[in-house]
């Protein structure tokens, strides 16, 4: 069980939250032919819309009710319901994503009134989904307006229904914020290799994995989870739900559909992926394919080759709590230490992990427990170049967002072929920081005789190795 402990200080110093808005609108980036809409000024947008972009680098359709000092103090119902009329009209999504930001929620909009009474003032465009999303940036992270988007997507899009288990070889996935694209293109593959159809709600491995399109530019998402495949997630066999923070959601789901789920806190290590492969064989009821059996004996190979470098290893750790999560017990599994660990939000889950204590704080609280603790690796975001540097130790980028570095963001980490090449990585990071010890050298050594000696092919008689026994002989005598 771990200790929860509240950073006391006044302000963060070197923030690592990442707002809720953000997490909330990469949610509809992951649905298809969707528009996310901030609720906010134009310069909250533009925010999000910098880490989309760098973190991704692919363009990102956002838009923005563009509220001023007038729409702020007088209110900006009016703003949101032409906003939704504008996009209606012109871009003709299948899906709007209106979620809020800091301004917004200060202000006090309603924006589930206001949806209402665009609804009456547009029936013309009753066809096109609104999903809406409280979510002050002021408040937890982005994994928890994430997760409130899922389940106000759910609300919102899955009809209730008995039809569970209609089609009795498709499963629904809810995938957690931690998970990359590479992440859920990987588990989508895991489940296929059953004979299993897969629906993974949202679905960024098709709509931000970076393939090009022939379209030069579009205001809608390209890729993702169809408006059609939410409506029959109660058709299907079972749910599986990948991280703690979306326990709610899948609460929601069985409640509208009955579908049946399973619960996963993380993909990583052989425990979690020897657990979700048998699953997969339960509802498919077929054997584990000699593909999978294979992924899984070269894992095991890569941990006997890597617990040499990673047992016993100090770690500093700082991402938001199902990350963090997910990381700790992989990492305390193969017989690393986790010196610091540091989420910017609490929950639930924290309390459970096999370590001593996790900081509710920043990574100025990551840096002085990693340097009073001696870490030798720190992993977390790209914010922690600088705190690495300042340490003098390598970095394993993990989480959101990640700037520095090209394709890190499609990096898979879950999975048996994931967690082996998480395995190589560290090893490789920790095994750079060990140094030899330097050969001793007499204070008479005489460099420049030396270097002419070997320059004239060491015509004293001697090998380099006697040279240096002898002068080491002649030190010890003085």
């Amino acid at each position: 069980m771990a200790e929860i402990i509240h950073s006391k200080k006044a302000l963060a110093v070197n923030p690592l939250k990442v707002s809720q808005t953000i997490g909330a609108s990469l949610v509809f980036l992951g649905l298809n032919r969707c528009l996310p809409l901030m609720h906010g000024s134009q310069g909250c947008t533009a925010f999000g819309k910098v880490f989309f972009v760098r973190h991704f680098r692919e363009p990102i359709p956002l838009q923005t009710t563009a509220m001023d000092q007038v729409s702020t103090i007088m209110g900006a119902d009016e703003n949101v319901i032409e906003a939704l009329r504008t996009l209606s009209e012109k871009s003709k999504p299948d899906i709007i994503g209106l979620v809020t930001t800091g301004l917004s929620e200060t202000q006090g909009t309603d924006i589930h009134r206001a949806v209402r009474d665009f609804r009456v003032a547009h029936p013309e465009f009753d066809h096109v989904a609104v999903v809406p999303v409280n979510t002050p940036d002021y408040v937890s992270c982005m994994e928890s307006g994430y997760t409130l988007a899922v389940e106000a997507l759910i609300q919102t899009l899955v009809p209730e229904s008995q039809s569970v288990g209609k089609r009795p070889k498709q499963v629904n996935v809810l995938a957690s914020a931690m998970l990359t694209p590479g992440d859920i293109e990987a588990i989508k593959d895991w489940i296929e290799a059953f004979g299993l159809r897969v629906i993974v709600v949202p679905d960024i491995a098709d709509s931000l994995d970076g393939h090009l399109t022939e379209a030069e530019f579009s205001a809608l998402t390209i890729g993702g989870t169809p408006r059609s495949e939410i409506g029959i997630m109660g058709e299907s066999a079972a749910t599986l739900v990948i991280g703690p923070s979306l326990r709610k959601a899948a609460e929601i789901l069985k409640t509208r559909t009955g579908v049946p789920d399973y619960h996963f806190a993380g993909l990583m290590g052989q425990d979690d992926c020897d657990a979700f492969t048998q699953v997969l064989a339960d509802i498919s009821g077929k054997p584990v394919p000699e593909k999978i059996e294979r992924h899984r004996a070269q894992l095991q190979d890569a941990m006997v080759d890597c617990h040499f470098m990673i047992g016993f290893a100090r770690i500093a750790l700082a991402a938001d709590p199902d990350l963090l999560g997910m990381q700790a017990r992989f990492l305390t599994g193969m017989g690393a230490e986790i010196v610091s660990a540091v989420s910017p939000a609490k929950a639930e889950s924290l309390a459970s992990l096999p370590i001593a204590k996790v900081i509710i704080g920043d990574l100025e609280d990551l840096e002085k427990q990693a340097r009073s603790a001696d870490a030798q690796l720190l992993i977390a975001n790209s914010h922690a170049v600088e705190t690495a540097h300042r340490l003098g130790l390598p970095l394993l980028r993990a989480g959101f967002p990640l700037y520095d570095q090209v394709g890190v963001f499609a990096r898979t980490w879950v999975g048996y072929r994931g967690t082996r090449q998480a395995l190589f990585d560290l090893a490789n990071l920790i095994q750079g920081q060990h140094h030899e010890l330097e050969p001793y050298r007499s204070m008479y050594w005489d460099d420049e005789r030396n270097e002419n000696s070997r320059n004239n092919g060491g015509n004293d008689g001697c090998s380099g190795e006697q040279r240096v026994i002898a002068s080491s002989a002649v030190g010890l005598v003085h």
